[in-house]
């Protein structure tokens, strides 16, 4: 009797506890309602289904009703017919599956406690459909597959329509994006800072860093895969031209080689063992047919002694790859060493009282320190684990 009156206390305490995180996450987060761009249809500007490309934006207000904050949504990317078939319907192919709603939290909340320096702002959130970072551009579409290889166009039409919608008369403008998405602002940064001359225009790349590094067996699986990527949505022409006049098209699609003739400040939030890039190009489904690295890729805290020595290899390789752009006293870096990917979209990491920091500082005191030209910030984590503050990510 006893037994089964604390099973059913806990029960309660376990629905209580949950309804009270779910407050919680309602109070640091808002719903904003989609806007499909239907005019750039006729410019076959189009996801890769052919449907029209969306975006969510909350307008700004007071002191921030002429400053705007672009936040790019992530997605990896499809290198062949096959891949963006699979993608084809899905959010992240059409424009017809994405959520009508899109949460805002992060450094795209309006609550000043939350988003101290952005909160006021005109905030967009640019939807992903394309697969290619927004660089692609094919005329022709395959007959078989309706495919629709679009992306650069897809950017030029929402730019243009949040030109229209005053971005045009802008004082300060950030363009961010993560993952997919933050490779987006470093590939497009220059360019759109030209848009846009009596503004002060920097870019934020939070997970965009993607590194040029071989997977366990020594394979070059990402560089053939960001090549494929290239080659299908002829990306080539949409590439940065410094980048592309002294590497090859399918190089330039990493911002260690893109962003070394980059003229606009840039700040790069990433974390030294990126969570996709540990899955994703370490150690890929192909590099490990066995799976023995299934449970460490899941959660780092479950990685063996000579796999943890692995990532800390991928560690040094990363870190390489960053100082390959040299030093710039207008860059911004918050390098930390969790096992984590985008950090600046969710509360937890953005800003809240148990957020990562570096050097006491958390990641949205970081970023607009630096954006407002308060205080540079360029640190580097130790390495794992000795960063207590991490939110690292656990995987199903």
């Amino acid at each position: 009797m006893v037994k089964s009156r604390l099973i059913v206390e806990n029960q309660w305490l376990e629905i209580v506890m949950f309804v009270v995180i779910l407050l919680l996450m309602r109070a640091e987060c808002y719903y904003v309602p989609i806007t499909y761009l239907e005019s750039a249809v006729a410019q076959g500007a189009v996801c890769l289904d052919g449907s029209p490309p969306a975006y969510h934006f909350d307008q700004g207000s007071g002191a921030g009703i002429n400053n705007w904050l672009i936040h790019i949504e992530g997605g990896a990317w499809c290198n062949n017919a096959t891949t963006c078939l699979a993608k084809r319907n899905t959010r992240l192919g059409s424009s017809k599956y994405m959520t009508k709603q899109y949460t805002f939290s992060g450094i795209l909340s309006k609550l000043q406690k939350f988003n101290p320096d952005f909160y006021s702002w005109n905030r967009v959130k640019v939807r992903y459909c394309d697969g290619s970072s927004f660089t692609g551009d094919v005329e022709a579409v395959d007959p078989r597959t309706k495919l629709y290889y679009r992306g650069a166009r897809v950017w030029r039409a929402i730019v243009n329509e949040l030109m229209a919608k005053g971005m045009k008369n802008a004082q300060n403008v950030l363009l961010s994006g993560c993952s997919a998405g933050g490779l987006t602002a470093i590939l497009h940064c220059d360019s759109f800072r030209a848009l846009l001359p009596g503004a002060k225009v920097k870019c934020l790349s939070d997970a965009g860093f993607f590194i040029n590094a071989k997977d366990l067996n020594g394979a070059p699986y990402i560089q053939q895969l960001f090549a494929q990527v290239v080659a299908t949505h002829g990306s080539a022409k949409n590439l940065p031209a410094s980048c592309t006049s002294k590497f090859s098209a399918g190089l330039c699609l990493f911002p260690q080689y893109a962003a070394q003739g980059m003229k606009t400040p840039l700040f790069l939030l990433n974390a030294a063992y990126d969570a996709w890039q540990v899955k994703n190009i370490l150690a890929p489904g192909v590099a490990d047919p066995h799976g023995t690295w299934h449970d460490c890729k899941a959660d780092i805290k479950k990685c063996s002694s000579s796999q943890l020595q692995t990532m800390q290899g991928f560690r040094g390789e990363f870190l390489s790859a960053l100082s390959s752009l040299g030093s710039s006293s207008s860059r911004g870096m918050f390098i930390n060493s969790c096992y984590a990917h985008c950090q600046s979209g969710m509360q937890e990491t953005w800003l809240r009282s148990d957020s990562p920091l570096l050097d006491g500082t958390s990641i949205a005191k970081a970023v607009g320190d630096w954006y407002f030209d308060r205080k540079a910030f360029q640190n580097i984590d130790c390495p794992f684990p000795c960063d207590k503050t991490c939110h690292n990510r656990v995987f199903e």
